[in-house]
């Protein structure tokens, strides 16, 4: 089977969910763009959009309909050429209709699994629960005669788990978009020793056709970004919790949370980080992944307390950030909340706590310029170079930090998750944003 002929019968698991959805435009896009091809306009594309929630599916093509404008009026030259023989698409907005129209004519919204019995290629984008998945696909292999490949999005499940406790014989392997997929140019691939050479190939295919940067992970539980994201993020916590026994926990997270965004350049601090992701999310990685880990115990009271409160952070179906460890107004942290009361506590209140952090060393840098700066490996060098010698306590917990960080980091390759440290570094530079890797000279 061809890479076209692959893409011309698929479905999308989870179609209406934050990374579902992201897949369904994505997968889309490229499957109209087949479609529109001068040998394929005879052919029939079928994009299954498949969700149990009949109120996120109802919203999901005005999504895809305001998504897939604004990629039409970016390749409008390019998409002359493709309709140079329609003579009444005369002007631009005609041929973004049209281009809309195609697009979305290759979708089908459905709440039935049973659309992905005709599918030859799957992505999974449920709920990160590996019983679920094993059932859904038992399911599918039940019914489906054509032995489909099943890229899953999942981001801690080990492949070969689902491979075998679902009997696919190697045609499943981890396709990891990161968050939102539409935007974010970073895919994990991670295959095991019994994937399918082919299945993989076209993956390789797929995501570059997609402008996606590939990074390979080895089969473990977390893989590289929830390998470094977890422990990272357990550190911060912990730091935390340490720091709560001179000063109350709001103002330890709060500390933690200045200090992992502004003396490590970063573009959330980590408390921040966990909320966009979701607090019930990343407790339940660790979850996922502490099994498989008999040397580390990722667990964290703090977020299990926070979760039975019903405090969870996440996002709104419109994008919003929900409150978590931080408050938001207008998508921005103003407040820390106190585990205690549930209360939260504005920034404000503060000022005594960003006397004790201190300053960042002569020369500090925000974020978004270190990422533009074509000398920034010197800068850096002697950004943290100046930071080592200060004793203030952000200097201290931000030095402790990112040794931390480095030390998850080369673990990673140590332990075979990574097959190098540029792979490391290109996640989270990529899939996280951070003006640079985790491991690097600046903490050694």
């Amino acid at each position: 089977m061809t890479y076209e002929e692959r893409l011309m019968n698929v479905t999308v698991l989870g179609a209406a969910g934050k990374m579902g959805s992201g897949i369904l435009l994505l997968t889309a896009l490229e499957m109209a763009d087949l479609m529109l091809k001068p040998g394929n306009k005879d052919k029939t594309y079928v994009l299954n959009a498949m969700d149990l929630s009949d109120e996120g599916l109802a919203g999901l093509m005005q999504y895809l309909r305001t998504q897939v404008l604004k990629v039409a009026e970016k390749k409008t030259v390019a998409l002359r050429k493709v309709y140079s023989e329609r003579r009444d698409l005369i002007e631009n907005s005609d041929i973004v209709n049209q281009y809309i129209n195609d697009v979305l004519s290759v979708v089908r919204p459905t709440n039935r699994l049973e659309a992905a019995y005709g599918s030859t290629l799957i992505f999974e984008a449920v709920n990160e629960n590996k019983d679920l998945k094993v059932k859904i696909f038992k399911q599918i292999e039940a019914n489906n005669d054509l032995k489909p490949w099943y890229f899953t999005n999942t981001s801690s499940v080990p492949i070969n788990i689902l491979d075998r406790e679902a009997d696919l014989g190697g045609r499943v392997l981890g396709f990891h978009f990161y968050n939102p997929p539409a935007v974010q140019k970073l895919v994990e691939l991670i295959w095991t020793d019994n994937t399918l050479p082919e299945a993989r190939e076209f993956a390789i295919e797929y995501a570059k056709n997609l402008g996606k940067v590939v990074v390979p992970s080895n089969d473990f539980a977390g893989f590289i970004g929830n390998g470094h994201f977890m422990r990272d993020a357990l550190h911060g916590i912990k730091v935390a919790e340490r720091l709560s026994a001179d000063m109350p926990l709001p103002e330890a997270i709060y500390t933690v949370n200045k200090v992992s965004q502004d003396f490590l350049i970063r573009p959330m601090g980590i408390f921040q980080l966990i909320d966009y992701v979701g607090i019930d999310v990343v407790r339940f990685i660790m979850a996922v992944m502490n099994p498989f880990l008999p040397n580390e115990d990722l667990h964290s009271d703090l977020l299990d307390k926070l979760f039975d409160a019903g405090v969870k952070g996440g996002q709104n179906s419109d994008g919003s950030q929900k409150d978590g460890f931080l408050k938001y107004e207008k998508g921005r942290p103003v407040a820390v909340i106190d585990p205690a009361t549930k209360q939260y506590k504005a920034f404000e209140e503060f000022a005594a706590a960003n006397q004790k952090i201190g300053s960042t060393p002569d020369g500090s840098m925000i974020w978004k310029s270190v990422v533009r700066m074509k000398d920034k490996d010197d800068k850096l060098a002697a950004y943290y170079s100046a930071m080592s010698s200060m004793d203030s306590l952000g200097a201290r917990l931000a030095m402790e930090y990112g040794k931390r960080s480095n030390a998850i980091g080369q673990a990673l390759v140590a332990d075979g998750v990574a097959h190098n440290e540029d792979d490391v570094n290109t996640v989270l530079l990529t899939g996280f944003f951070h003006a640079y890797g985790p491991i690097n000279k600046y903490f050694d």
